[in-house]
């Protein structure tokens, strides 16, 4: 029996299906805690968090068993045991789990017992839940090893400890959302801690995964509740801990405890992660937008420089005779600021040649949204010619507050590959906005100093599709329009309840209706970071086909 481990905690990203990438990724990172005793990775480090349906192909199970027998074998060589996430299966069943490699073999494998089944989750269709964990014995140790959703919740924990375990290591993949970091922290783990009275770690993957984006943040809880370690948020980290067995059970040496973002720095942050990610990992070789002298597709610059490098985006003006010289102006004047490629193409060659082509067809009929629609669509034909050509993947530039009522043009503005902006309203975007100028990420590939021009932030918005349009036009303005969202969407409110607060009917009865007619949209909408707890994809589904409505 020992009386003292050291374990290596290994906050990583991961690629999903990446088998052998992700296993070379896990030996080059053993070898930098060449004297731990174990090293801990996350969640399904070797197949990568969420694989969705991949994992149900009979052959991506085989390569990942075949990978993890290598990766059990290169324990032999005396050097640390490696708790490694993946999947098993067991008599036909399909299992998420975790395997400890040890001495050139799987020591041991544990199944994951508690299958979360909301919002971005639905593990349940696709996994098989394992009975309640035992503990893994490891040089005299009894370790707990539950997995994410296991350690959210009391019952497997509790388990552990009635079965002998001494600490609880909990591997997860734990995606970002506003203000969760803290609570995993603070709220969800501490009462496990208090619960059991053992000592825990929580290790979670960082690094973007389509929508979504993982902050890391990983940390460590003696038996008295206090904070021995907290890693970093965003980045790739190893932390080599150093534990010691007392009269009175396990206890961490104390570490450094890294500093967590705060709003609104770490939606900044999330958004910067999750567009690298996508980008880098699909080996697109920069990005192009829209550049249009407003307030989202300059913050959408700003991002993409930042998570990319100003010389991967290029942004495009695509004047129409509606736009301002002033949006003119601010567009060259961010771009310049960011330190991006732009170029201008006007479009008013190609709204000359529709209105030609379907004057015959139109005859009669006076101009409306239809010929708005039309320039927002010339310019997303333009942008995707670009990036066919050139290969840069198109950003979309809409907000939230735009994509829940549908003020959007499908296959207009919404062509694309991607949009940071997806999960994030209006009023995020201008708070966000001015925190970029007087902040950068540590991670940051952008410049330093302001990067947006204050006459963007403080304009009216404007879609400048027609004569001195505002959004204004057709929205209550954002602050209240956003506040009416924020209690449909992400608090699943009625009209009635929406009205309570202080709304008035009309206008909640009118946005609950754009927001369910504009569900067709946003099923055709790219993917994009999700921030919140009802991202629109992920987390809020609903039928694009729907008769109800709260407000009758």
């Amino acid at each position: 029996m020992t009386n003292q481990l050291i374990i290596a905690m290994t906050q990583l990203n991961q690629r999903v299906g990446d088998l052998v990438g992700n296993a070379a990724a896990m030996l080059e990172w053993r070898a930098k805690a060449k004297d731990a005793d174990l090293i801990v990775f996350p969640e399904q480090q070797l197949i990568g968090y969420p694989a969705e349906d991949l994992v149900l192909k009979p052959a991506f199970a085989e390569r990942a068993a075949e990978e993890l027998a290598k990766l059990a074998a290169a324990t032999a060589d005396g050097g640390p045991a490696m708790l490694v996430g993946s999947i098993f299966v067991d008599d036909g069943a399909l299992y998420n789990g975790i395997a400890l490699l040890d001495g050139g073999r799987i020591a041991a494998v544990r199944y994951k017992h508690e299958l979360p089944n909301y919002g971005t989750f639905d593990e349940k269709r696709i996994f098989s839940a394992g009975p309640l964990p035992e503990p893994i014995e490891f040089r005299g140790v009894h370790l707990g090893v539950p997995i994410c959703e296991d350690g959210w919740l009391a019952p497997v924990s509790l388990h552990l400890l009635q079965r002998g375990a001494e600490l609880l290591i909990s591997t997860n993949g734990s995606p970002y959302e506003i203000d969760k970091d803290d609570r995993r922290l603070e709220e969800v783990f501490a009462a496990r801690v208090r619960e059991t009275g053992l000592p825990l770690m929580f290790l979670n993957r960082v690094g973007g995964q389509d929508e979504l984006v993982f902050d890391g943040c990983s940390f460590v809880l003696n038996a008295d509740g206090a904070v021995a370690h907290r890693l970093p948020n965003w980045e790739e980290h190893q932390r080599v801990t150093h534990w010691r067995r007392s009269a009175s059970g396990w206890e961490c040496a104390d570490g450094p405890k890294a500093h967590w973002e705060e709003h609104p720095a770490d939606i900044y942050s999330a958004m910067v992660v999750g567009l690298r990610d996508y980008v880098n990992t699909n080996r697109f070789p920069g990005v192009v937008l829209g550049m249009s002298g407003g307030i989202d597709s300059a913050l959408c610059a700003a991002i993409a420089a930042d998570a990319l490098g100003p010389d991967r985006v290029w942004c495009v003006m695509l004047p129409s005779r509606y736009t301002s010289q002033s949006s003119l102006d601010d567009a060259a004047e961010c771009a310049a600021m960011i330190g991006c490629k732009i170029d201008t193409i006007p479009i008013s060659p190609a709204v000359e040649a529709f209105d030609g082509m379907l004057s015959d067809s139109f005859v009669g009929r006076d101009a409306d949204i239809t010929e708005e629609n039309i320039q927002s669509r010339i310019r997303g034909l333009t942008l995707m010619a670009l990036s066919n050509k050139f290969g840069h993947m198109l950003l979309t530039t809409g907000n939230k507050s735009e994509m829940s009522v549908g003020y959007a043009t499908i296959y207009g503005d919404m062509a694309g590959g991607y949009n940071p902006l997806k999960d994030a309203y209006k009023m995020t975007v201008f708070a966000i906005s001015k925190w970029r100028n007087n902040h950068k990420p540590r991670f940051a590939l952008g410049r330093d100093g302001p990067v947006i021009p204050e006459s963007i932030i403080t304009k009216p918005p404007s879609a400048e599709l027609r004569p001195d349009q505002k959004d204004s036009d057709s929205l209550p303005d954002y602050p209240i329009l956003d506040k009416m969202l924020h209690a449909l969407v992400e608090e699943d409110r009625s009209v009635d309840e929406v009205v309570a607060l202080g709304f008035e009917r009309d206008a909640v009865t009118r946005i609950e209706r754009l927001l369910y007619l504009a569900e067709y949209k946003r099923r055709q909408a790219p993917p994009g970071v999700k921030l919140g707890t009802r991202n629109f994809g992920r987390d809020r589904r609903y039928p694009i086909t729907n008769a109800f409505r709260s407000g009758g």
